[in-house]
């Protein structure tokens, strides 16, 4: 190869890098339409590659062109499924990739033979190994390094963690060995060495231009330094700063956004000054390159401030700030701006925020207008219609058709069970009022068929309910045993598919883009599932759960092509209009320098991993580089979650450099936009509403209460309102926890007919006839699983207090009269006569000749104070009806 000096080129940030790039090649290779097509373009981003083929369409302006071989650097792993030559010499003897769900499951296995967790469990262990192997194999540090780390220089914890870590070590590797693969990380930095060495020893006869890369990855720095030096080679830095003073460059800091490249321009041995403007007439936007130069430089050289050069207003045309009240506000203004971006057919705009949360938020509030937003992170699978169905089946044999669990299914718009959607909703709400509301039914399908039979619920249910049985009996069989994960897979999507057969007999379940997306998992699943160790039935769910989670998909079709969702990864060298920099809060973007689950920052530092402070510089410079763009908003929320937030770094340093500058943000158009956002939901005029008046006509109102009403009636007159003129009753709840009303009247019946069985004299064996009372007072309810467990070893603690308290009184002259004893008052009103009635639980007669009246209370009982206020007036009421004679077979 012929000695030559590193070809290196920068795009200043804020240029537009795939514009400005279209713009050089075609300077540089378009005299000859054919000459395109020898150069090769690497680009860091698969996205990135379709940027660069629009921008040289728009600057080929609109003639046909023949593009050249653009690829991104990932490429290099899939060599055998190109026809490009000199990426299949570089991946020549490289094992295939290991699956990424392939991998994940031989992880968990490999957890689960070494620590007593659940399947679940493994799996959420088994991808945070996963990213641990994916950082080492990066930065091409072998697991034979893990045992240098020596347990003894380090905490007990991370001693545990160490000896856990071990079967990375030494069972990894043979697993990977006798599958024939290697890891994704591993083989992409040996086929990227492949390729820069095939390069280095036999250069292309081609131009090879790599642009848009930082290095961060050591394979990928090795091949630009080789590029660099090809006769034919260029390297096209993204947003070099070269006018950053020397004094401040070699003070740079992990966190600083030319932090990665300094490191790159020293492992390529090349000075910064030897780095040219890759277009000459494409010139830095100087105000804000130096507004945000300032703002940005390292905390070593900030006392530079109050000497910086003054900054011209021009640096602050075109960026705008909005602090919103929290993030419901936030995400509301954001969409606000994109929507009056969409008025001019020529603009493009994007939202780029690390913040899901707010990225949600923001699609929500478009579809306000109809606007389907571009997310490139795409959606979750696992929260898709067709995901949902299969994970609340799943949910379903797990909790062993809990009344929750059937419900959230049957009313799932894709369960249908052979039958119109509205038939099988109608049978699910009369499945619910019938049998499913109070109390849990016992287990399993067959309790659950046992208790609709038993109810009101009607052949049309029951008939549903055993078609779901049959649907579910190969799942159902399983549950007892361990078994391969691919049939209970089988059995898993077999229930599924059962329940999403419409009445025309087709399965909906794979309908559209979401069902072709999971029909992809599903059988990538089912691939990977070979082979590995059974799975406990009941571990299932939650381990499908874990694997579905991590998978998204990104619809084709019906997105908006002007409004784009990125995060700060897919937004890299990408070029809009207007670009709303969202979620500007310190712990949101840049995200905090968080602990690593495995390694402790020593540990990292001796094995040569980089600190988590180079992931914020790398924030750091897609901040600087989408800052600089002609037209940035930044936006944060003061509060998030109801807490006060504090501003992003960046955000805190801006201001500072404004503040020294004396210079303010433009806030005329931000500000109008959001008061655009909070006019959406301001009503035009506000009507206060007055007071209640619980006034009902008198022909309306109820002629006759009970005691316990009149109670209500003086503490709720809403709920008398609610019952005795509108006639509602409340639906219980459904999987009620025990309820003290039923509780309440099975104690009730149990002494009533204990004491109507022994009014004279209590027998010799009281306790267990008391018991055998209880039992028939509970009746069915003992077949449910809470009342067996918790009622009735309580009843048979009242039981013995309440035979000590029978016999204390009785001894003192109280006598059993009546129980459940009838009785009604008369009263005049202006409206006519108003009757009050009472059922007495029990009126005893004393020696004194006067009455003792008797309520058994399950309950909280009524303190004397309320007594005395006339707040709990039901045995007062009751003794006024005793006085007026009221009690069937009392006198008075």
């Amino acid at each position: 190869m012929t000695a030559k000096q590193p070809a290196l080129f920068s795009l200043a940030a804020g240029s537009g890098f795939v514009d400005a790039l279209a713009a050089g090649i075609l300077s540089r290779h378009g005299a000859d339409p054919l000459e395109l097509t020898r150069l090769t373009v690497l680009l860091p981003t698969r996205r990135a590659v379709g940027a660069l083929q629009l921008a040289l369409l728009r600057a080929g302006e609109g003639r046909p062109l023949l593009l050249p071989n653009i690829r991104a650097l990932g490429d290099v792993e899939e060599a055998e499924a190109t026809d490009d030559a000199w990426l299949a010499a570089a991946a020549t003897d490289l094992p295939p990739a290991v699956g990424a769900l392939r991998r994940r499951l031989l992880l968990t296995a490999l957890v689960q033979r070494s620590r007593t967790v659940s399947s679940a469990q493994a799996a959420l262990l088994a991808g945070e190994l996963a990213h641990l192997l994916d950082r080492l194999q990066t930065e091409e540090i072998p697991l034979s390094r893990l045992h240098t780390l020596v347990p003894a220089d380090h905490a007990a914890h991370w001693q545990v963690t160490l000896d856990f870590l071990r079967i990375l070590e030494v069972n990894w590797p043979a697993i990977l060995a006798a599958e024939g693969v290697i890891d994704p990380a591993e083989r992409r930095a040996r086929a990227l060495r492949a390729l820069a060495r095939h390069w280095q020893d036999d250069p292309p006869a081609w131009p090879v231009i790599a642009a848009g890369s930082t290095g961060s990855i050591p394979a990928t720095a090795e091949l630009l330094s080789v590029v660099a030096l090809l006769p034919q080679g260029a390297v096209v830095l993204p947003g070099l700063d070269a006018r950053l003073d020397e004094p401040s460059w070699r003070e740079l800091e992990p966190t600083h956004p030319q932090y990665g490249l300094k490191l790159l321009l020293a492992r390529l041995g090349c000075p910064r000054e030897a780095v040219t403007d890759w277009d000459a007439a494409v010139s830095e936007p100087a105000a804000r390159a130096t507004l945000l130069r300032e703002a940005l430089r390292p905390a070593a050289t900030s006392e530079a401030w109050p000497d910086m050069p003054s900054l011209p207003p021009e640096a602050l045309t075109g960026l705008g700030r909005l602090d919103c009240a929290n993030e419901q506000e936030e995400a509301g203004a954001i969409a606000v701006i994109l929507r009056e971006a969409v008025e001019d057919p020529a603009t493009t705009a994007a939202l780029v925020t690390p913040d899901r949360g707010l990225a949600r938020r923001v699609a929500a509030e478009l579809r306000r207008w109809d606007i389907a937003l571009d997310d490139s992170a795409g959606q979750p699978l696992a929260d898709s219609m067709p995901g949902t169905l299969l994970r609340l089946a799943a949910a379903l044999i797990e909790e062993r058709v809990a009344p929750v669990a059937l419900l959230a299914l049957l009313k799932h718009p894709l369960a249908l069970l052979g039958r119109a959607p509205a038939t099988l909703r109608g049978h699910a709400r009369r499945l619910e009022r019938s049998t499913l509301r109070g109390p849990r039914p016992q287990a399993g399908f067959d309790a659950l068929i046992r208790a609709a039979h038993a109810s009101d619920a009607g052949t049309a249910v029951r008939e549903m309910l055993e078609e779901l049985h049959r649907a579910a009996e190969t799942f159902v069989a399983l549950d007892a045993q361990a078994s391969s994960l691919a049939t209970l897979l089988a059995a898993h999507v077999g229930l599924a598919e059962r329940l999403a057969r419409d009445a025309a007999g087709e399965i909906q379940l794979w309908a559209g883009e979401t069902g072709e997306a999971l029909a992809s998992f599903i059988a990538e699943l089912r691939e990977a599932a070979g082979g590995l160790p059974a799975v406990p039935a009941g571990e299932y769910p939650g381990l499908f759960e874990r694997l579905i989670a991590e998978v998204g998909f990104r619809p084709r079709h019906g997105q908006h092509p002007r409004l784009h969702l990125w995060g700060p990864l897919e937004a890299r060298l990408q070029r809009v209009d207007l670009v709303v920099l969202g979620g500007l809060n310190e712990g949101g973007w840049p995200a905090p320098a968080t602990a690593d689950p495995w390694l402790s920052r020593p540990m990292q530092a001796q094995l040569g991993l980089p600190l988590p402070e180079r992931r914020i510089g790398q924030a750091a410079h897609d901040f600087a580089s989408l800052a600089s763009l002609p037209r940035v908003v930044l936006t944060r929320a003061q509060k998030q979650d109801g807490n006060p937030t504090v501003p992003s770094r960046w955000l805190a340093r801006l201001d500072n450099v404004l503040a020294a500058a004396q210079l303010t943000l433009p806030s005329a158009e931000t500000a109008r936009q959001l008061a655009w956002r909070r006019a959406l939901d301001r009503p035009a005029r506000i009507v206060p509403c007055g007071p209640p008046r619980f006034a009902p006509p008198l022909t309306a109102r109820p002629r006759r209460l009970s005691v316990t009403r009149v109670e209500r009636w003086l503490h709720d007159p809403y709920e008398i309102f609610a019952r005795h003129i509108l006639r509602l009753e409340p639906l219980e709840p459904l999987d009620a926890a025990p309820d003290a009303a039923e509780r309440g009247i099975a104690v009730h019946q149990a002494l009533d007919d204990f004491i109507f069985a022994h009014r004279e004299r209590l027998p010799a064996d009281a306790e267990a006839a008391l018991q055998a009372a209880g039992r028939a007072a509970f009746g069915a309810l003992l077949e449910r699983p809470a009342v067996a467990a918790f009622w009735w070893p309580r009843f048979l603690r009242i039981a013995r207090w309440f035979l000590d308290q029978e016999t204390a009184w009785r001894q003192a002259g109280g006598q059993p009269l009546a129980v459940e004893c009838q009785g009604a008052l008369s009263l005049h009103g202006p409206a006519g006569p108003f009757t009050l009635t009472a059922t007495a639980d029990r009126i005893d007669r004393l020696r004194t000749g006067g009455l003792a009246i008797i309520d058994y209370k399950t309950g909280q009982v009524p303190g004397a104070r309320r007594i005395a206020k006339g707040d709990a007036p039901q045995l007062p009421l009751e003794a006024a009806i005793a006085q007026a004679g009221g009690f069937a077979g009392v006198a008075a």
